[in-house]
């Protein structure tokens, strides 16, 4: 069984894989300063939620862009899992052309995204990652990561009124009733989901135009069904792309 972890500033996102197919998947926040034995109680009380045995997990896969979390993660895979643990980063096969001007630079989680979304629809793609940041990702027709864009969350939007705004209270974002509020709320929910929802189809059109493309829209990330809803351009919401394209490179990097 292969044990895929994608680390967000936010949250990480856990899979196990038998396979191609996805046995269990979890969500849960990102703890920077857990040790390696509590992550292996918590990893072995998730597997035993589902009916999993956590010591089937033979191989693992990380992307991280908390690196105060990849030492746990890493000394994880070594005790709970008897295995060194791939990490996403310079120097692991993607099969995707990073043509930006520095490759380095460009967080896994990204690549990991675009790499999942390319294999299944084999065109060219924005893909929109719905985490702490917003993250827009270009593929070229051939498969060519481009670049892309990022912008803050909407649940950092949502805190930065809360924090920044005495009078604004911190809400809990869900489907708007309706786009005039009717109180401080209501009108607080209605801005940030239909403001991101704008930001979003507008940094899609744009980059469609520059590119000259009609690029399919996929969304991911824990927001991705709640936004998708109101947006014009996205048209597909893949909840699990990124513990797709984990297992997608793994199987491209087995062999090492």
């Amino acid at each position: 069984m292969l044990l895929a972890v994608d680390v967000g500033n936010t949250n990480t996102v856990i899979g196990a894989f038998d396979g191609k197919t996805l046995k269990a998947d979890w969500r849960i926040r990102t703890e920077r300063d857990v040790t390696v034995d509590e992550l292996g109680m918590l990893y072995r009380n998730l597997f035993d939620s589902q009916g999993l045995d956590f010591s089937e997990a033979r191989d693992m896969i990380i992307s991280c862009v908390v690196p105060p979390m990849l030492n746990a993660l890493e000394n994880l895979a070594r005790k709970y899992v008897k295995t060194e643990a791939l990490v996403v980063g310079p120097g692991i096969k993607t099969g995707i052309p990073i043509l930006i001007d520095n490759p380095k630079e460009v967080g896994a989680d990204r690549i990991v995204n675009v790499v999942a979304a390319y294999d299944k629809y084999q065109q060219s793609l924005i893909v929109v990652d719905l985490g702490t940041s917003t993250n827009f990702d270009y593929v070229s027709p051939k498969g060519e990561y481009m670049g892309g864009a990022i912008a803050p969350g909407l649940i950092v939007s949502s805190e930065a009124l809360f924090q920044k705004a005495s009078k604004l209270q911190r809400i809990e974002i869900s489907h708007p009733k309706r786009v005039i509020g009717k109180d401080t709320v209501s009108a607080m929910l209605t801005g940030l989901v239909f403001g991101h929802v704008g930001l979003i189809d507008g940094v899609v059109k744009r980059m469609s135009e520059e590119a000259g493309t009609s690029p399919l829209v996929v969304a991911s990330g824990g927001l991705a069904s709640l936004v998708a809803d109101y947006s014009e351009t996205i048209t597909e919401v893949i909840p699990d792309l990124t513990l797709d394209g984990l297992r997608l490179i793994f199987n491209l990097n087995k062999k090492r």
